[in-house]
This record gives structure tokens, sequence and C-alpha cells, in this order.
């Protein structure tokens, strides 16, 4: 899955990233980003523009609109005929921009140590999202979730799942255009092996209050078994 992840980007990373975007005067960073927070995403809509939605689908069919925080993560397979997806995963697609993303390893005695995940090119992350308005009588709101999908080799000893990460541009920009379900499909596929780097990280992160750049700050393995022991 993909429960945890940061939005940080260097003056390169924005440049390089979102050089013909039209970026918020306060863009806002995160060192972690948790569900039912309010997080930037791009849509195809508004292709050159970052918009904040909340992280944790709320179908349009939901009777009171609120969000548990269940809905954060879409399985890639089968995503087109589960209720809670299949129409925001044909017609609603985004990117979710990070400079990386986190996953847990448990220890004995179920003590739960993270891991900070990103690009070995330094570049950004883009993951593959859909999104979702609900109407009611208190207004409008607009959620995303997070596809994954089976691990590749660096995530493999961390969890059977990650995010569906498009590292081309022209990948990205296709997953905002089409509608085509054979081509969503071929889109939502494991990304390939030796692409990203990790390294542990404070287990300050394990709680979703807290901020700081000290959260991407490399932790010694020594104390622990390292995470190919």
């Amino acid at each position: 899955m993909c429960g945890r992840y940061s939005f940080v980007p260097t003056k390169k990373q924005l440049d390089e990233a979102f050089g013909t975007f039209d970026l918020p005067a306060d863009l806002k960073i995160s060192y972690n980003i948790a569900p039912t927070q309010q997080a930037y995403v791009i849509i195809g809509d508004a292709p050159t523009t970052l918009q904040t939605m909340t992280w944790g689908l709320v179908p349009h069919w939901s009777k009171d609109g609120a969000n548990s925080g269940k809905l954060i993560n879409a399985r890639a397979e089968g995503i087109l005929e589960k209720p809670s997806f299949r129409s925001p995963a044909l017609r609603r697609h985004c990117l979710v921009p990070a400079d990386s993303f986190y996953e847990w390893r448990t220890l004995p005695g179920k003590r739960k140590i993270p891991y900070r995940i990103r690009l070995q090119n330094g570049k950004m992350l883009f993951m593959a999202g859909i999104w979702e308005e609900w109407r009611g009588a208190t207004g409008a709101k607009q959620t995303f979730s997070i596809i994954t999908t089976s691990p590749n080799a660096e995530i493999t000893p961390l969890h059977n799942r990650m995010p569906v990460i498009l590292t081309r541009p022209d990948a990205q920009q296709y997953w905002l255009e089409t509608q085509d379900p054979d081509e969503i499909r071929n889109l939502l596929h494991t990304p390939e092996s030796d692409i990203l780097e990790l390294y542990r990280v404070s287990e300050r992160l394990n709680s979703p209050g807290t901020e700081g750049p000290e959260l991407h700050e490399p932790v010694p393995e020594d104390e622990h078994p390292t995470l190919f022991s």
C-alpha cells in the first residue's frame, strides 16, 4: 500500500517537474502527508495546475460524504470493476506528485521501522491516482486515491504492494487523458526495478501529526537487523 508520503520539492525538482505550471504563491510542503489530509494533485482538465484535494476517496454515491480514510489506495487489479472505483478509474484520473513515499518494515514484537523511498535519479515521483467529487447539502468535496500494484525488487522486502509510479512524461500525460479500459490496465503495472533508492528514517514518522526536515534524515541500521538481513 501507500499510506504516507512527502511533498518537499527542491528548486531543481520544481523547475524540472513544474516549469510550465502557475504554482501557488504559498506552495505548501509536508514531510508527512497522511490519510484524510489535503494534498496536491494534477488532473486532466487542468494539467498545468497543482490543486488540493483530500486524500481518501469518497464515492459520489456516499450518503453522508464522510471520509473514513479507508479508500486511500485503489488496487490496480480489478479497479474498473469495483463499485467505489470504476467510475473515477475510467473518467477521472490524476497524478499525485511527491518527492518520496514511505513504507514500514515490521520487526519482532511488531515494532515498525519506516523507510523513505525516492527515485534514484532525483526527480519528482508522479503516482497514478483517481479522484471523485461528492456533492451534498453541505457542499462539494473532492477526494483522491493512490493506485497500488505488486511491488518491484526494491519494495518486495518491505511490502507486498507499492504505488503505481509513472516515470515517463508521455505516460503521465496519457494517464490524465485516456478513458480506454485496455490502455488504463496497461498503464497500471509494477514499476521497473532498479529505479528507486531507500533508507531508514526516524520512527517519529509513525505518528501522522509529526512534521519537519528531520523526518528525511537517515537513521543508522546498526541497532537492528538491516533491510536485507
